[in-house]
């Protein structure tokens, strides 16, 4: 027969302070768990959401980024000419050639610097980034000095207001424009007029070919006509891919060392867990043999103590998940190691993250209430009651 479950709730309930206590600790472990899983996936989803899944994006074979890729100007020609690019109204292809460089500037409030990604645009290249939008000031000019800053380089970097002028390249650029790309990579960059950046950098060479598919369906015959060309030095990989490769060793860096930190801590939580089951049994010797003498047989009481264990791991899980979701509304910075520029990303939240972290809270409590359980459904009648 059975215990109900309103007698785990109230055994719960009748030690108020000590339960609070221990689904607290297990809350702790609970929100470094899931801050951990948020950190990775809001890197992964910004660079994954920085492309699109029309884009393709060309690079030379054997770069794993834009900054150390070359594409030459007779390459460009070629992959142009492709008929699965698609064309806009005036029959000219949807492709823009942009080039990649690194600069540094200093951080706002801050002595240090950090490195950021300048993109050389065309025209095309607004086209084919329809998810970045001009929040204030104009679009540059071509052939000018005037450059576009992203809205996260406007907030964390000196001198990058409306109007300001950074000087790189031995030369002085007008912010004409700021930026707003939502949680993508296009947020962390700089745009400028290629021609002007190549000439700037002497750079005769581009990063990238930026095409978007008139059939989406056409990448896989696209790709390979490219990478066979005896032309070409080039691997074509769809944009959405591209930016996703570039967070995964990051975020797996994140996850392992997170990850790692998690377990210690979790140790100690269950450790807890485990101190206020034994101390429940104790406590409750007289009651267990006197459940035992009214009929209810072992594995009633295992399941009972266990229950307690399982509701104060779901009691810890949901506190330290409600802790988490405040992390959605946290940015913070780290360095991209494909190109080694600063990326700005926030915490992301998904129903997956939080059956992960609800499912972990209940192993914790399981795993620290086991042992307790136990004892408690191997305890002799006559002993239990003589202990009384």
């Amino acid at each position: 027969m059975p215990l109900p479950l309103s007698y785990s709730f109230r055994n719960l309930w009748t030690r108020k302070l000590t339960t609070v206590m221990t689904a607290t600790g297990m809350a702790l472990v609970v929100f470094v768990f899931a801050a951990v899983l948020m950190l990775a996936e809001g890197l992964r989803k910004t660079l994954v959401e920085t492309g699109s899944a029309d884009n393709v994006v060309v690079v030379r074979r054997s770069a794993d980024s834009e900054v150390v890729s070359i594409v030459q100007r007779s390459e460009a020609a070629v992959i142009e000419t492709r008929p699965e690019i698609a064309r806009d109204a005036e029959g000219r292809p949807l492709a823009a050639r942009e080039v990649m460089v690194l600069i540094a500037l200093p951080k706002a409030g801050s002595k240090a610097v950090g490195n950021v990604p300048i993109r050389g645009i065309t025209a095309t290249s607004l086209i084919l980034r329809p998810q970045v939008k001009l929040v204030s000031g104009r679009f540059i000019r071509p052939g000018t000095s005037e450059i576009l800053i992203g809205g996260s380089i406007a907030k964390r970097f000196q001198g990058t207001g409306l109007g300001q002028s950074l000087r790189f390249g031995l030369r002085d650029w007008r912010i004409v424009g700021i930026l707003a790309a939502g949680r993508t990579g296009f947020d962390s960059e700089i745009w400028a007029d290629a021609d002007q950046l190549m000439n700037t950098f002497r750079r005769p060479v581009y990063s990238s070919v930026i095409l978007q598919l008139r059939d989406r369906d056409s990448f896989g015959t696209l790709k390979q006509q490219l990478e066979a060309d005896p032309r070409l030095t080039v691997v074509a990989k769809r944009e959405t891919r591209f930016y996703a490769d570039q967070s995964e060793v990051m975020a797996r860096f994140i996850r392992i060392l997170g990850l790692s930190m998690t377990v210690i801590f979790s140790v100690g939580a269950m450790i807890g867990a485990m101190v206020t089951m034994y101390a429940a049994v104790a406590n409750r010797t007289i009651e267990i043999g006197t459940l035992r003498a009214l009929g209810f047989r072992r594995g009633s009481i295992l399941g009972a103590f266990l229950i307690e264990a399982l509701l104060l791991g779901a009691l810890g899980g949901l506190l330290g998940l409600i802790g988490a979701t405040g992390m959605q509304w946290v940015t913070i910075s780290t360095i991209n190691w494909q190109t080694f520029s600063e990326l700005a990303f926030g915490f992301v939240l998904t129903g997956e993250i939080a059956a992960k972290t609800i499912g972990f809270a209940l192993i914790m409590g399981l795993v620290g209430g086991f042992l307790p359980a136990f004892r408690a459904a191997r305890l002799n009648i006559v002993e239990a009651l003589r202990t009384g």
